[in-house]
């Protein structure tokens, strides 16, 4: 089995010897792999590299917008992908192994692992398996990368604009056909982690958000950490193949825990098979 393992020590929880720490992993179950451990301008070159080798299974010790890359570029007819817990927010990795370190995800794979094709969603052109999030609500996001990068005068900056931004740009938005709507974020959740979802249903699961003032939110905010969140009357829920959305400036936006800035308008599609997983097997321990 050719096997390749690519690394970004500098990612939240990976640490300076991760690399060698995977290698010895992968050599304990008897699985030889070249390990990479690219600088961060050149992460995603690397993983073009790695992918090139046509290896059975691509390892990725990374943060969301690394994992999320590597299965963009690995695609449904590329090799198997795992992308193990680096990050901070691990959204692609905790869909596919759950809360388990990086390295007790890595042991899962070589003895409990088995291929499962996952599907996911497309806005303008650009893949996402978990979840995204259109519209201002996702500014919040860049303020977050500022804090998380130390940058405390760029995270106050971005937080004013977030606030300043909140219900004065509306989203646009039309799925399935259906009539046109208006709302200030438009969610979009795949099958790998909608609860409203079958994990084989063939669309993903739009949520509209469109609280109109501090109380809305502040409900909104205690329903979803109680999951209670698609009964409150400021969220519309429905199923959605393809579609459109559009605003008056750019849209911000998260794709899979990643801050993007997309067009002033946007396609949106479901893809039912987006990237062959190397998952784990049901009741893997």
């Amino acid at each position: 089995m050719r096997v390749e393992l690519v690394a970004n020590v500098a990612s939240g929880s990976v640490g300076r010897d991760g690399p060698e720490r995977a290698e010895a992993i992968l050599a304990e179950h008897g699985v030889e792999a070249s390990v990479h451990a690219p600088a961060g301008g050149e992460l995603e070159p690397c993983l073009s590299e790695a992918l090139a080798r046509k290896p059975d299974v691509l390892f990725v010790l990374a943060g969301d917008g690394t994992a999320r890359a590597a299965a963009e570029l690995a695609g449904p007819d590329g090799p198997l992908v795992a992308p193990l817990p680096g990050g901070t927010m691990n959204m692609l990795p905790r869909a596919l192994y759950g809360e388990r370190a990086w390295s007790e995800a890595l042991k899962a794979c070589l003895t409990h692992g088995e291929e499962r094709m996952i599907s996911g969603g497309e806005v303008a052109g650009r893949l996402f398996f978990v979840a995204a999030i259109l519209g201002s609500p996702a500014l919040w996001a860049e303020a977050r990368e500022a804090a998380r990068q130390g940058r405390a005068d760029l995270a106050v900056m971005r937080a004013q604009r977030a606030l300043r931004r909140a219900f004065s740009s509306r989203l646009r938005y039309v799925l399935d056909g259906r009539p046109k709507e208006k709302a200030e974020a438009l969610t979009l959740m795949c099958p790998l982690v909608s609860t409203a979802l079958d994990a084989e249903e063939r669309a993903l699961e739009a949520a509209a958000l469109d609280p109109t003032n501090a109380i809305d939110i502040f409900r909104l905010g205690v329903k979803t950490v109680t999951g209670a969140w698609r009964d409150d009357p400021s969220v519309s829920v429905q199923r959605c193949r393809v579609g459109r959305a559009w605003a008056g400036g750019r849209i911000p936006a998260i794709l899979d825990g990643e801050p993007v800035r997309l067009d002033d308008h946007v396609t949106i599609r479901f893809r039912p098979k987006a990237f062959r997983a190397l998952a784990l097997k049901d009741g893997a321990p």
